[in-house]
């Protein structure tokens, strides 16, 4: 009969996130002060790596009389994409990869949809606690002046675009945030299936993951969070228009990591039902 380690590949990822969600539930309850400080050390690494983003975009904007934009937002994305390996490194946590690891909780029933939401709300505060610090150090300082506020305030004007497009840019971004957010955790997804044994290859599976969402223009979550928050202190923001990207973003951060993959692969990894079924049949 088929070796069930060939049959179900991905049991070693299940088993490494089942175990991630346990420690989570432990700190977000007796230990949610400290759970809290992770969370928020995510939240201002986004913060500090978007403010590199968009300072290396202005930097090419001035170059070749705006000739190398593109080149700029190439190499800013990239820059971009190391937030995910300082957060992994850092054991700091981040939103919208646990949205993967309580899905896959819940599907084995090793959590509670109480308990996740708890994981989830105490995450999402901390990274908006981590984001406000970053903005306000910018608002302090001259980070977020001259042509490096220009982009940022121009990538908000566009995040906020879809918000007030109607349907159709509802539907644009809902899409964009659902993509989004498989990249992250496919990448976690190699990152926790045990087959990558080195830490340079999973480097690069989430450097790249990131470079995609952002070259592309997908959408996060906390991201968008981070970069409304720098940008309303320093220029004001429409409040109604940003809630109601993240309101989508959310959502479809979730479909995409916490379906597309939490979902998907907890589904695809269940070898109960063939346990049971061979050994009814008295298979070895």
């Amino acid at each position: 009969m088929s070796d069930p380690s060939q049959l179900f590949p991905g049991k070693h990822f299940i088993s490494t996130v089942l175990d991630a969600l346990e420690t989570k539930t432990a700190m977000s309850g007796g230990l949610a002060r400290v759970y809290l400080m992770r969370a928020a050390m995510a939240g201002m690494l986004i913060g500090l790596m978007y403010v590199v983003n968009y300072t290396i975009l202005a930097t090419f904007a001035q170059l070749a009389d705006g000739s190398l934009v593109g080149l700029g937002s190439l190499v800013g994305a990239l820059a971009f994409g190391f937030a995910l390996v300082f957060i992994y490194y850092s054991k700091s946590e981040l939103l919208t990869s646990n949205m993967m690891i309580v899905s896959i909780g819940l599907y084995y029933r090793a959590t509670t949809a109480l308990r996740s939401l708890r994981i989830l709300a105490l995450c999402y505060l901390g990274n908006i606690l981590g984001g406000l610090v970053v903005a306000l150090l910018v608002f302090a300082s001259s980070l977020g002046d001259g042509a490096v506020g220009e982009q940022m305030q121009h990538s908000v004007d566009h995040k906020l675009a879809y918000v007030s497009g109607g349907l159709a840019g509802w539907t644009d971004l809902f899409v964009r945030a659902i993509l989004c957010n498989f990249m992250i955790n496919l990448a976690m997804l190699l990152v926790y299936n045990g087959l990558i044994k080195d830490d340079l290859t999973k480097s690069l599976a989430m450097v790249m993951s990131v470079f995609v969402f952002a070259f592309v223009g997908f959408e996060h979550s906390v991201a968008n969070t981070v970069l409304f928050t720098i940008v309303g202190l320093h220029d004001g923001i429409d409040v109604g228009l940003a809630l109601g990207n993240l309101g989508i973003v959310l959502v479809g951060n979730f479909v995409g990591g916490g379906l597309l993959i939490g979902w998907y692969y907890a589904y695809a990894n269940d070898d109960r039902k063939f346990l049971r079924r061979r050994a009814t049949r008295g298979e070895s």
